[in-house]
């Protein structure tokens, strides 16, 4: 189970919603990444990164409109350049791009990350800190997939296939950091209100 596609839809729907009501050029932003769906800001991420050729983790004021732009977020110039400088802290004219992404990404309770947290040890098998197809042997069953019963896919593309839902949608290399992780179940987080049902319902998909 990655995340349920019902919360997905109500998530885009009311991130939409809002959208049209709010000023606050962080909350636009987290809200059009939230509008494409639990993976939205870690989609754009992943945009950041590629753009990051010398490897600095840090983006400057070109690359980060480079990257809104790739990543098709409506923005005006002013408004960007805005949030860059509410992001650029020091004034150095860079922006780190981690934290960057951890103040996008919506709030979420320490008793959420920590049944996160619980779930993706449980998957890293390794314990190298990335989920892959090895680690989910033994974890994650894929002959109760339909594809698989049916003969449609190997179990090699069943597991691949779910690494898929937590990666990038444009950028899939069937490996899943810790923050990826995070960040796709914080887009889910986002779509549930109570805290005590975001924790049952991890805790029954992952058997933790």
């Amino acid at each position: 189970m990655a995340g349920t596609s019902r919360h997905d839809r109500e998530m885009a729907v009311n991130a939409k919603q809002k959208l049209s009501t709010c000023d606050d050029p962080v909350e636009r932003l987290r809200l059009q990444c939230l509008a494409r769906g639990s993976s939205g800001i870690k989609g754009l991420g992943r945009t950041f990164k590629i753009m990051d050729d010398d490897n600095s983790r840090t983006l400057d004021m070109k690359e980060f409109m480079k990257g809104l732009n790739d990543y098709g977020v409506l923005i005006e110039r002013e408004e960007a350049m805005k949030l860059f400088q509410q992001f650029d802290r020091d004034g150095s004219g860079l922006i780190d791009f981690d934290e960057f992404l951890i103040t996008l990404r919506p709030s979420m309770s320490n008793a959420r990350k920590e049944v996160i947290m619980q779930a993706f040890r449980k998957l890293d098998k390794t314990g190298d800190g990335v989920i892959t197809i090895d680690d989910l042997k033994g974890v994650y069953n894929a002959k109760y997939h339909p594809k698989y019963q049916n003969g449609e896919w190997t179990e090699e593309q069943v597991f691949r296939k779910f690494l898929d839902s937590f990666d990038s949608p444009y950028d899939k290399d069937g490996k899943v950091t810790k923050e990826e992780f995070l960040n796709y179940y914080c887009g889910v987080s986002a779509s549930i209100d109570s805290d005590v049902y975001f924790i049952l319902m991890m805790k029954t998909a992952w058997k933790l």
